[in-house]
């Protein structure tokens, strides 16, 4: 008869359902979830502080491939935004001959004012001082609005090399080799100042802690078994078997042909 395949696992080993007349009623064999680190950086592997059999922890910086370039390339952009920066005008400086003379006009305006109260001056006098004050005024807005056009000009032109940097920062970032997972080194398949690519794996990872049982069992007993069910992992000791309790995860939808 066909068996149905079923996925066990547990947080330490994984299982099989205990029959009164047999020890065991399944058997399989034992997975662990593997994790492949890939280079994010093209160039040349600076450091590699990994060994087979190591155990790391996530986030674990464990070796850099070469960011020369784009370091100096960082450089530059900073470099290029002072640039920019630099043909910031200054406002108060620009603005101060026009406020002095606007204080000479409001100066005049009140002398003005204060002979026409004593008949030493005519109405005319005073609206032409009011007229060179409201024509220092408007000399003023318009300079002021000038000069915010230009900052926020000089702002915008700046905005594609912070983007710029930004980007940079990104594949500076990219640069550092960080291990992705919690586990076991099983595999390393590079060496300090070997060359790499983006995408070209560096070691492979499994977190031993958790293992996968894929079990096999019989069609008969496909009815038996439910998902979330708890069963007993018997595995091989000095003497017999040592249990585990494991829980089933997956069941195939599918029948195969024991392996």
């Amino acid at each position: 008869m066909r068996p149905f395949v079923i996925a066990l696992t547990t947080a330490s080993i994984l299982a099989a359902c205990a029959q009164e007349e047999s020890v065991y009623d399944a058997t399989g064999t034992f997975e662990a979830v593997e994790t492949i680190v890939s280079a994010e950086a093209t160039g040349t592997i600076k450091a590699l502080n990994i060994e087979e059999g190591q155990q790391l922890k996530k986030g674990t910086q464990v070796g850099y491939v070469d960011s020369t370039q784009l370091y100096l390339k960082r450089k530059q952009l900073q470099a290029q935004i002072r640039s920019v920066l630099s043909r910031q005008p200054n406002i108060s400086t620009q603005l101060a001959a026009l406020l002095e003379e606007l204080q000479q006009a409001e100066r005049e305006q009140r002398r003005v004012a204060s002979l026409l109260n004593s008949d030493a001056a005519t109405q005319k006098q005073l609206d032409d001082a009011t007229t060179q004050v409201n024509i220092v005024k408007g000399k003023i807005a318009a300079q002021e609005s000038s000069l915010g056009i230009t900052m926020s000009s000089l702002r915008e032109e700046t905005l594609p090399l912070q983007v710029q940097i930004e980007q940079t920062n990104d594949l500076l970032d990219k640069c550092r080799i960080v291990n992705a997972v919690n586990g076991t080194v099983l595999t390393k398949y590079a060496e300090a100042f070997e060359s790499t690519t983006a995408g070209k794996p560096l070691y492979k990872i499994a977190d031993l802690s958790t293992l996968v049982l894929r079990a096999y069992v019989t069609g008969d007993q496909f009815s038996n078994i439910q998902l979330n069910q708890k069963v007993t992992v018997l595995v091989d000791a000095p003497g017999g078997y040592k249990e585990h309790p494991g829980t089933v995860q997956w069941i195939s939808d599918k029948a195969e042909f024991t392996p």
